[in-house]
């Protein structure tokens, strides 16, 4: 059954098809909250809090675009929301370690670790919007046009906001770009930044 077909049949009052959505797709969202707010605990509650006002607004979806890209675009406003009220706290070293972990149980990556909390840490000191602009095209490996439905956005803004994004973490996470133990960087943008 599609996601579509799911969120009718919660809005005919089915009981159990929005937990079949918020199944298939609560792992996703918290990543995508946990990468923009850097902080577990924070994005736990932009998780919940957006599940329960699409739960609540299930009517307003209007079919222009898939479930998930209205989920998406839920959760950033979420954590949008979090980051203006700036009730998001400085995150633990250890605690970005242990998210990480729950997300992908590995064995020792110590040097990918560093790199993604000093990544993690570099996006904290962008404005809220390149932020999001950024998880979502190079973390979440989002289309522009994808990223640009979610954030509500022309594409063109959010090309602009990745583009002085980049720029502003370029000079803060240069060290990086030479160094030989970045060789399973998974995302394209990473490998640029490992092969320069």
């Amino acid at each position: 059954m599609s996601d579509a077909d799911l969120l009718t049949r919660h809005i005919a009052g089915d009981p159990h098809a929005f937990s079949e959505i918020v199944k298939r797709h609560r792992d996703r969202m918290w990543a995508v909250a946990l990468r923009t707010l850097g902080d577990p605990d924070e994005a736990a509650d932009a998780v919940q809090d957006a599940f329960v006002s699409a739960y609540r607004k299930a009517d307003s979806f209007r079919g222009e675009a898939a479930v998930t890209t209205w989920l998406h675009r839920i959760v950033v406003n979420a954590c949008l929301d979090r980051m203006r009220r700036k009730s998001v706290r400085p995150v633990a070293d250890d605690e970005l370690i242990e998210a990480a972990e729950r997300e992908t149980p590995v064995p020792d990556q110590t040097a990918e670790r560093e790199v993604s909390m000093e990544v993690s840490s570099a996006l904290k000191l962008l404005p809220a919007d390149q932020r999001a602009a950024l998880v979502l095209v190079d973390m979440m490996g989002y289309s522009v046009e994808d990223a640009a439905q979610v954030l509500q956005v022309p594409s063109g803004t959010v090309k602009s906001r990745c583009a002085r994004g980049r720029a502003k973490l370029v000079p803060i996470l240069s060290h990086l770009r030479n160094r030989s133990d970045l060789s399973r960087v998974s995302s394209a943008k990473g490998a640029e930044l490992r092969d320069g």
